[in-house]
């Protein structure tokens, strides 16, 4: 197997640090985070920063960052408990961080062979699945990442023929985010949800680019 370069952002959270640690087998991983690296998704000066020092390009590129609660807001049970400052907080780390990740990662997205760029979302943030309400602030957001995906994926398509650009549903993982929300909910541990994860990247082709899949691999309703 030819080695790949993986490029994984968010690489110290649940998902993110089981992702790097699976792929190290397949070649070089470089995982970024916040702690680490300096790497804020609410400061585009420190992804410009990070991003652009990184040298060459990558076969795998892994958005794996977000929260479900931000600070002491958790999410709404109702549109009456709609909090603006939380809200624009949500969108900020959740929908515009990964925005401004792919607005400087073009040049790292080789031009000559097939690469994937992996943005997680959720299921919550579909839109045609939504049968229970609230969580208002965390479904928008996500909602809103998927939008910039699709889009995205588009604009990409012109300049990185082979590049395929994906939004993905880990399912319920049993990490720091949903600790507090997991209830009688079946989780998978972050092991679980990285093989699945990596499952569908490895089977995905450029048709696939644009679209929104859940962990096996099945399409989810924008």
């Amino acid at each position: 197997m030819t080695e790949e370069r993986t490029l994984i952002i968010g690489a110290s959270g649940g998902i993110g640090s089981a992702l790097a640690e699976m792929s190290q087998a397949r070649g070089e991983v470089i995982g970024l985070s916040r702690r680490a690296d300096g790497l804020d998704l609410t400061d585009e000066a420190s992804i410009e920063r990070v991003l652009g020092g990184l040298a060459g390009t990558f076969d795998r590129i892994l958005v794996t960052t977000g929260a479900l609660q931000i600070g002491e807001a958790g999410p709404e049970k109702t549109i009456r408990a709609l909090d603006p400052a939380d809200m624009a907080a949500q969108f900020a780390l959740n929908a515009i961080g990964p925005a401004l990740v792919l607005k400087h990662l073009l040049p790292l997205v080789p031009r000559d062979r097939r690469s994937v760029v992996a943005v997680l979302s959720a299921r919550v943030g579909s839109i045609g699945d939504n049968h229970i309400g609230g969580w208002i602030s965390y479904r928008a957001a996500k909602a809103a990442v998927n939008q910039v995906l699709r889009t995205s994926a588009i604009e990409y398509g012109r300049l990185r023929k082979q590049a395929i650009l994906v939004a993905l549903h880990p399912g319920t993982v049993q990490t720091d985010l949903t600790g507090p929300y997991l209830g009688r909910h079946k989780a998978v541990t972050p092991p679980e949800a990285a093989a699945n994860l990596i499952r569908v990247i490895d089977g995905l082709t450029p048709e696939d680019s644009g679209h929104f899949f859940d962990w096996a691999g099945k399409p989810v309703p924008w």
